[in-house]
């Protein structure tokens, strides 16, 4: 596993978070999974995410929500939008808050490892 870098997914749809958890770590990254941001935001590991993977459309805080309320906080940590229902107006908040990708729903699996490796590395510790 890779030392202090966990990716973080945060879904309302247990079926994605699991299948992403489990590609994730078939990477050699650790992986913690959260139905709501509202989870994610007080966890005891949010302070050593290294990396978010998050949907735009959820209910209660959306990640869009999240990732503005991260700005704000001064916390920008690297987040991969994935969403099943893009929109141009959505793409454009979440690039203007520094999102690093945004991907539509069902993720291509070779597309999702390259952006989790461009952002975390592809070294993997063994």
């Amino acid at each position: 596993m890779h030392n202090a870098s966990i990716v973080s997914i945060v879904d309302d749809d247990e079926s994605v978070r699991l299948a992403t958890a489990s590609l994730i770590r078939s990477l050699g990254w650790c992986v913690k999974i959260y139905a709501s941001a509202e989870a994610f935001l007080r966890s005891p590991e949010f302070e050593q995410t290294a990396c978010v993977v998050c949907d735009i459309q959820m209910p209660g805080m959306t990640g869009l929500e999240m990732q503005a309320q991260l700005v704000a906080s001064g916390n920008r940590l690297p987040i991969i939008f994935v969403t099943a229902f893009p929109s141009d107006a959505a793409r454009r908040r979440a690039n203007e808050n520094g999102a690093y990708f945004f991907l539509h729903k069902p993720v291509d699996a070779a597309e999702f490892t390259r952006c989790l490796q461009s952002i975390l590395g592809s070294e993997q510790t063994q």
